[in-house]
């Protein structure tokens, strides 16, 4: 389907990789944009493409939190938790927001906004508590957070819905 509806991206995503299998992660994007998540049946069609086999291609997929293979909320609400955050609270931010916002890790808020995900190393331990809401191609980075600040902000972003 891909191949269909996007010939001339596909045909110039091309031209730039000399390695075919280097035109993945672009094929991944531009999959990724149609629906918001890569299905996979892209997924099979940019291995059949790329003459990689589906699983290296799920494997990148699954390693980037930039991508996706599961629908989710208008935002994706991606909390950093590893070692360095959580020794500055990350695990306790994610479990006190999910209680604010009423779900749990990997799950979509009832009305359809926001789905909070789990990552690992957003850069910035430091500056942790912190997490990168992404909307489509926009992904803005929220550092030193707490759960008043953050609830603010989804405040913010329900009352941009109505």
């Amino acid at each position: 389907m891909l191949a269909e509806n996007h010939p001339d991206e596909i045909k110039a995503i091309f031209a730039k990789y000399p390695v075919k299998r280097s035109a993945v992660m672009p094929l991944l994007y531009l999959a990724q944009r149609e629906e918001g998540y890569i299905q996979k049946e892209s997924m099979q069609e940019i291995a059949a493409m790329l003459e990689l086999d589906v699983t290296e291609v799920a494997a990148i997929v699954g390693f980037y939190t930039m991508y996706h293979d599961e629908k989710a909320g208008k935002y994706r609400m991606q909390v950093c938790n590893d070692l360095p955050c959580a020794l500055r609270g990350a695990d306790k931010f994610l479990e006190h927001l999910c209680e604010n916002i009423g779900v749990k890790i990997g799950e979509t808020t009832p009305d359809g906004l926001i789905t909070i995900e789990e990552v690992k190393c957003l850069g910035g331990c430091d500056r942790a508590p912190l997490f990168q809401l992404q909307q489509g191609d926009k992904v803005t980075y929220h550092e030193n957070m707490n759960i008043d600040k953050t609830m603010e902000l989804v405040d913010a972003l329900r009352k941009a819905q109505e």
